[in-house]
Formats: C-alpha cells, sequence, structure tokens
C-alpha cells in the first residue's frame, strides 16, 4: 500500500508540490464532463501526471457523492428508463476507454441525498470542523426530486447498474470502487434507505454481484460513522472486506464521536487509532492507495493544502513505522 491523493490539481505547480512531498498515486479527473471524455482526453492526462513522476490510479465516473439534484448521471439512482440506459452507456464507454489508456480503476458512489451534515463546529485550534449531530438535524427535511425510495427499490436500481457495469469493468482490467453513503441516516430520513449507510448493507453490496472487479472505495471515515464503537469495531471490519479483496482504494481519515454523532478531524486526534489501523490493512495484504479525505478547515494562505499535506506525512510515517515499501522514483 501507498500515499495517494484525491484533491484536484489547481495548475501544474500543485503536480509537483505532491510530487516533492511523496505523493506520488493518484484520483484525478480530465477537464470537463465525464459524460464528454474521450479517448484522447484521458490519454492526455495521464500523460500530463506521469511528467511529474506520478501515476494516474484512479478517475471519478459522473456519478458523484452530490446530491441528486447536481448530478452527472441522475436517471440511474432515480431509476428512469430509457434515460437510466443512456447514462449507463455512457459510463461503459468510460470504463473502456480507461482500459485502453491503462487506467486501472475508477471511483464513484450510489447517491441520492449527498453529504448530510448539521452545523460546523470548532476543533483543534480553532479549525473549522465537519460535523453530523443527528440531535440539531431537521427530522423532517423533506424529500428532493427522488421522492420517497425505500430499500427494494434502491436494491434494484443498484443491481440493474451492476448488472451492466461489472462485465464491462472485468472485459476492461478496471475496478470499480464504490464509496458507501456518509453518513448512516436512520431509514426514511429525506424519504430514503440509505442501503450501503451500514456495514450489514456493504457486505450484502459486494456479494450482489460477485466480481473481482467489483469493490469498494472504503472510506474509513464513513464507516466508522456508521458504528457504536468505532476504535473497537473497524478493525474486524477492515479484516472482513480485505480478506476478501473487496478494498481498491482508502479515505484514509478519522473521527471523533461515533454513529449519527461525530466530527471529522485530523487524523491522530481522532477515536480510530491510527497506528494500530494501519497494521490491520498490512496484515491483510492491502496495495493500493491510502489517501486522505475530508481535512479541517484550517488559517493561512492556502489552508486546503496545507491541512493535506500535514496528512499526506502523517501517513507517509506511519507506512514507514510498519517498514512498508516506500516508493521512491527519483532514485535511479
Amino acid at each position: 500500500m501507498y500515499l495517494g491523493t484525491q484533491v484536484q490539481a489547481r495548475n501544474d505547480d500543485d503536480f509537483q508540490q505532491w510530487a516533492q512531498l511523496g505523493v506520488f498515486n493518484i484520483c484525478s479527473d480530465p477537464p470537463g464532463n465525464p459524460h464528454l471524455w474521450s479517448e484522447d482526453d484521458l490519454l492526455s492526462h495521464k500523460e500530463k501526471v506521469n511528467s511529474f513522476g506520478i501515476e494516474l490510479d484512479m478517475v471519478q465516473i459522473p456519478l458523484s457523492s452530490q446530491v441528486i439534484e447536481k448530478s452527472d448521471s441522475p436517471n440511474i439512482m432515480l431509476g428512469k428508463s430509457p434515460q437510466r440506459d443512456t447514462e449507463i452507456e455512457s459510463i461503459q464507454n468510460i470504463i473502456e476507454m480507461c482500459g485502453r489508456v491503462g487506467i486501472q480503476a475508477v471511483k464513484y458512489n450510489m447517491n441520492i441525498i449527498g453529504i448530510p451534515r448539521s452545523e460546523s463546529e470548532y476543533g483543534r485550534g480553532n479549525s473549522k470542523n465537519s460535523t453530523f449531530r443527528w440531535s440539531k438535524i431537521d427530522h423532517d427535511t423533506p424529500p428532493g426530486i427522488a421522492g420517497v425510495v425505500n430499500e427494494e427499490e434502491i436494491w434494484e436500481r443498484i443491481g440493474y447498474f451492476l448488472e451492466r457495469v461489472v462485465p464491462v469493468a472485468e472485459s476492461s482490467g478496471v475496478r470499480l470502487a464504490c464509496h458507501p453513503h456518509d453518513p448512516y441516516t436512520p431509514d426514511g430520513f429525506m424519504g430514503i434507505n440509505r442501503v450501503l449507510g451500514t456495514t450489514n448493507g456493504l457486505k450484502k453490496f459486494v456479494n450482489l454481484y460477485e466480481n473481482p472487479f467489483h469493490g469498494l472505495n472504503f472510506c474509513q471515515g464513513t464507516i466508522t460513522e456508521m458504528l457504536d464503537d468505532p476504535n473497537k469495531e473497524i478493525i474486524d471490519i477492515i479484516q472482513w472486506f480485505g480478506k476478501r479483496e473487496k478494498i481498491f482504494n482508502v479515505h484514509f481519515r478519522n473521527i471523533r464521536g461515533k454513529k449519527l454523532d461525530f466530527m471529522e478531524v485530523f487524523p491522530d486526534e481522532g477515536s480510530i487509532d491510527f497506528v494500530e489501523v494501519i497494521k490491520v490493512y498490512q496484515e491483510i495484504g492491502y496495495k493500493y492507495m491510502l489517501m486522505p479525505d475530508h481535512v479541517p478547515q484550517i488559517n493561512g494562505k492556502d489552508p486546503k493544502n496545507t491541512a493535506f499535506a500535514y496528512c499526506y506525512g502523517y501517513i507517509t510515517a506511519l507506512l514507514q513505522t510498519i517498514n512498508e515499501p516506500r516508493k521512491q522514483p527519483w532514485i535511479s
């Protein structure tokens, strides 16, 4: 396993800085709507990333974490045909193009209500931290354009997508990494049962269409948000998915708290003991990126990249403590 990032570069200086910080693997998208990408767009982007000594491990297909009203492919989770078939065909094409240019994985979400949060709260040194307190959420928030969707309907829409996309991923040699629903919410919130917001739901998901190219963008932060005792429970969960080789990417982030009551924090100050958890990833033979995600908002001239730089260094140090081989492409 190795350090990665999914921060989108603002300019060439960002690519150069990541290489200088030892971030040699990334998830990064070409500009524009993914439905409009060409094979040349993907190849040119990959070559540009490679020119900085960085590998392009993954891109995001047009199923994001945003609310469905802002989705580039809304009809897949709305269950509307034939529109969803058109969107799925476009995604199939993206996956095939990724396979041809040598991008070995794509990430995606199967989301309707986005990432609900309560008001941000202050953390270490008065950083501003994303927070979810169920007690402060309006439980009567009305449904959006999807309306009321029950569990059976959600699973039908997920299964419809997987049946058509997983075979294409397998034939293209491209891993499909799905992000869990962030965060867990009680059934019926905003009219939706978030089936990928529980560990049992995620287990059903990976078993729904058994294939070595069907797995998870394993957001450790989101999964700990599902748990009553995160530090105690997370190890067994990593082992369950890891031993089945269903972890294709890790969002290596921490929370302080538990299910329905948490704040997102820096990796060294949360409820999960990262020193112990990284050993579990090594024990299961995890072999892809560990990337920070959802960093606290701090002060300064470049707050986001500074906060991420702190996380890159922290993850690099953890990898060194377990003697994980380090990529050093600048050494001939």
